[in-house]
């Protein structure tokens, strides 16, 4: 997706005669089905009439001009791109990053500097640091620059509003080996900036090259289990972006210091389904590890762990482990404690099966505060589902001061799931009366698929044909039946049954016996084998898949009279939900959330409540 895409007369003749930030905003208007903030239509119409004006000067007048290019599978849209040929007539593209940044200060992070933004100062990325990861993000994952006679791309940075000091922090000699791959271009380098343009684009050409990147198909995108294995012998295939290489720098400048201080540290990294959290972790994990760090990833979730223990084997697994892992640790002895999910902390680690001489009577947040020099929680406030999971932001945080913790806080917003579709997922806030978003009706023309079927049978068979197709796929549903023990030869019993639809559900945590070829509960998300079960949120949770497909119950329903979601308790069958009072109907609404937003390329599902589905059908745009 693109807001605008041309020749580079076409798009100076829309600066010159004021048309481009209506044309821009008219285009983001049509995507997004709400209308862009003054702001950016302001840093729109500053910094391209200032590209309009330098493209003029340099006569690059046969290139092609492709304005707010979204990134493939994510939400982070580039600023400026223009294409041509070179002096040997082969492909080229130039990522340009404008900023209107006028001074900034040194930071400690190796990738970031402290700039004026919004109101305050903020700790932001070096602007050579910024578009070198979105020219690595797009190398990797759009297959223009990539295979058989690849689009070659360069990037850079035009800060137009400031003025070059040799001196300035910007420059400073540690950003050098930045700047050298994906330079800086002031206000008062528009020659050097020309002649970089030139040097790449100097034959034209450019709307054949802006046609090969337009056409082109993107990569399929990478699975987060899938890649574990590689990221922790160091060859990670992601790319942070944005926020996330400031929290990843955030950490590791924190781990440095951690030797020499005795204060503790603990960062709270905020963000919804999709937005890179987990994928932050385990490049964190994998690169403290490699530095000599004694990192351990904690979570509360069995079907995680276990299965990133799983991929990376038994050698690996022992720095996994579970929130309630800490309760006898000595004060410091880890250097980083990496809390993945931390929505799902607990108030104690004890419970009734603990071992008298191993319960502890402290709270959980203390435990893991108290036994990490840097604690890191990744969290998303949206995902408690149970009622004792109670972690929070400000839970977290209040926990910190009590240890006189240096607190950062960070907030992701990069859209990496539903096809990096900011849209779908403020749509399903909305629909289920989470949060109050602009998007009232889902786009038809998202990129992200959501499909509703008839029948539980036809829903499964259409996420059986995209496995068979190569994808990953997986059934879940709501908690609406009982979840029963594997019979005495370890075969799983249908307890969920709609009509002729009959199928089990995973199998249990607990299961003593299960038959060859089914996967145990920790394991279902990942073994192939899942396919034959139906997934319930617990084993769900945290993972992610081309496409899910999702059973919605009767414990949720959309009361038309009323005008609201009711809780039907009687269809409850979560023996801790039960329990829940009040709360009941915000956790089965985070928990469908949770389940509707699993999918990465699509979200296929069956209501068997109707006034459920005309409700969201009536919240669909068609």
């Amino acid at each position: 997706m693109r807001l605008y895409a041309g020749s580079s007369k076409q798009f100076i003749s829309d600066s010159v005669r004021n048309q481009i930030t209506q044309k821009l905003a008219d285009a983001f208007f049509s995507y997004y089905r709400y209308y862009p903030s003054p702001g950016e239509k302001r840093s729109w119409q500053i910094s391209l009439a200032k590209m309009s004006e330098l493209i003029q000067y340099a006569e690059l007048l046969d290139h092609g001009i492709i304005l707010e290019f979204q990134l493939p599978q994510s939400s982070k849209r580039l600023d400026f791109l223009i294409c041509g040929k070179d002096e040997f007539k082969s492909d080229n593209t130039v990522i340009v990053e404008l900023k209107q940044w006028e001074k900034c200060k040194i930071a400690e992070g190796p990738n970031e500097v402290l700039t004026y933004l919004n109101g305050a100062e903020r700790e932001v990325l070096h602007p050579s640091a910024q578009v070198g990861f979105y020219e690595m993000y797009l190398a990797d994952t759009h297959a223009a620059f990539h295979g058989d006679n690849p689009v070659k791309l360069d990037a850079c940075s035009y800060l137009h509003n400031y003025c070059r000091d040799p001196n300035d922090p910007i420059f400073d000699v540690k950003f050098k080996p930045l700047l050298n791959r994906n330079p800086i271009f002031t206000a008062d380098d528009v020659e050097l900036f020309i002649n970089y343009l030139q040097g790449r684009l100097c034959s034209g050409n450019g709307i054949d090259v802006l046609n090969r990147i337009e056409q082109s198909k993107y990569r399929p995108s990478k699975k987060l289990m899938d890649h574990v294995g590689n990221i922790i012998k160091n060859k990670s295939e992601y790319i942070l972006l944005d926020e996330q290489r400031i929290v990843y720098d955030r950490v590791l400048t924190e781990a440095q210091k951690g030797f020499h201080t005795k204060n503790k540290t603990v960062i709270v990294v905020k963000g919804g389904p999709g937005t890179g959290k987990s994928v932050i972790a385990i490049n964190l994990m994998a690169d403290l590890l490699l530095k000599g760090y004694n990192a351990q990833y904690a979570t509360g979730s069995r079907a995680f762990t276990e299965t990133l223990r799983e991929i990376i084997g038994k050698r690996g697994s022992v720095q996994f482990k579970y929130f309630n892992s800490y309760s006898f640790a000595i004060r410091d002895e880890i250097d980083v404690i990496i809390c993945d999910e931390a929505h799902r902390i607990r108030e104690f680690s004890k419970n009734r099966f603990t071992q008298k001489d191993y319960k502890s009577d402290k709270f959980q947040i203390e435990e893991i505060i108290n036994a990490a020099k840097v604690s890191v929680f990744f969290i998303d406030d949206k995902q408690i589902i149970r009622p004792k999971e109670i972690g929070t932001v400000e839970y977290i945080k209040d926990y910190a001061n009590n240890f006189n913790s240096k607190i950062y806080e960070y907030q992701l917003e990069i859209q990496f799931r539903c096809s990096g579709s900011d849209g779908f997922i403020s749509w399903v806030n909305n629909t289920l009366g989470i949060e109050r978003t602009a998007n009232i009706l889902l786009d038809k023309n998202d990129n992200f698929e959501f499909k509703i079927f008839n029948s539980p049978i036809d829903l499964e068979n259409a996420i059986l044909e995209k496995v068979n197709m190569g994808f990953t796929g997986r059934l879940v549903a709501g908690f609406c039946w009982k979840w029963s023990d594997p019979d005495e030869y370890g075969n799983l019993n249908n307890d969920i049954i709609i009509g002729e639809f009959r199928r089990p559900w995973n199998a249990k945590p607990n299961a003593k016996k299960i038959a060859k070829g089914i996967p145990k509960a920790v394991l279902w998300a990942y073994d192939p084998n899942g396919i034959n079960q139906v997934g319930c949120i617990y084993t769900a949770q945290g993972f992610e898949f081309d496409y899910i497909g999702v059973i919605f119950g009767n414990d949720l329903v959309y009361n038309f009279e009323k005008q609201q979601w009711e809780a039907r308790i009687e269809n409850v069958a979560d023996p801790v939900l039960r329990k829940s009072g009040s709360n009941l109907v915000k956790y089965l609404k985070n928990i469908y959330r949770v389940l509707l937003t699993r999918g990465l390329k699509g979200c296929y599902v069956y209501f068997m409540n109707k006034d459920t589905e005309n409700f969201i059908k009536s919240r669909i745009e068609f």
